[in-house]
């Protein structure tokens, strides 16, 4: 962990190393970083969440088309 990492109680709390990353690749660090959390989240940037505190979880927030968007 760098010094800029967000740490509380020495566990990390933030990983804006991802930015950019695939979802997946996003998913097993932050498992791998934090064994302790039970949930990984995907929404679209905009999603309205509760705004409650669990420890447990992490959201990520996406906003990016990865494919050409087709009819069919």
């Amino acid at each position: 962990m760098s010094s800029s990492d967000e740490v509380a109680g020495g566990k990390k709390t933030s990983w804006p190393e991802l930015v950019g990353k695939s979802i997946e690749e996003a998913k097993k660090t932050i498992l791998n970083d934090r064994p302790d959390v039970k949930t990984v989240e995907v929404f679209p940037v905009g999603t309205g969440v509760t705004k409650d505190l669990r420890f447990d979880r992490v959201r990520i927030f996406v906003d990016t088309v990865a494919e050409i968007p087709r009819i069919g």
